[in-house]
């Protein structure tokens, strides 16, 4: 199975950032591919530990340069939004946000996956390295890509509902 090949990368990635799993963690981690032939240059590995009206955890892995694509977590009933904060346990990751306090990438030195470049209109961001974390506030456009290294993140957040997240690429299932 192709995705078996992807699921031990993953673990592995889980190893370098001393995050131990139980065998029945392991088998809910998902592969997300949100449905586009580009996987695994955009996509990402993660796992739900809990998710629950008030409160949701999960860890998120990249790897190397991959890219989570552009999205934002829209008001759904009477919650406002997701509201999330990431905090990166291993390598580096690069949080792009539409959020004019962060810096601006002028030059554009980061590249978002070659193909999709109408996909990605935040252009502001915060490098996040181990110990580093930032809250995305609800209804805010984001995208994230992990460095040479590859990247752990573990995200705290109010309740996910990604059925319902927006995404700037029209082609994107989740």
């Amino acid at each position: 199975m192709k995705n078996n090949h992807f699921i031990i990368k993953t673990l592995e990635f889980f190893d370098k950032a001393n995050i131990i799993l139980s065998n029945q963690e392991k088998e809910k981690i998902e592969i997300a591919t949100f449905n586009l032939d580009s996987y695994p240059q955009t996509g990402l590995q993660l796992i739900t530990y809990i998710n629950e009206p008030e409160y949701c955890a999960k860890d998120l892995i990249l790897f190397p340069h991959q890219t989570c694509p552009e999205h934002k977590h829209p008001p759904v009933g009477s919650s406002s939004g997701k509201k999330e904060t990431f905090r990166c346990r291993y390598g580096e990751v690069v949080l792009f946000v539409d959020d004019n306090s962060l810096t601006l990438d002028q030059q554009k030195k980061y590249r978002v996956p070659k193909g999709d470049e109408n996909w990605y209109t935040c252009d502001h961001y915060i490098i996040l390295k181990p110990g580093d974390q930032y809250t995305i506030e609800p209804n805010t456009l984001h995208w994230f890509q992990a460095g040479i290294e590859g990247a752990v993140i573990s995200e705290f957040s109010s309740q996910s509902r990604d059925e319902y997240d927006i995404f700037t690429d029209p082609r994107i299932i989740r």
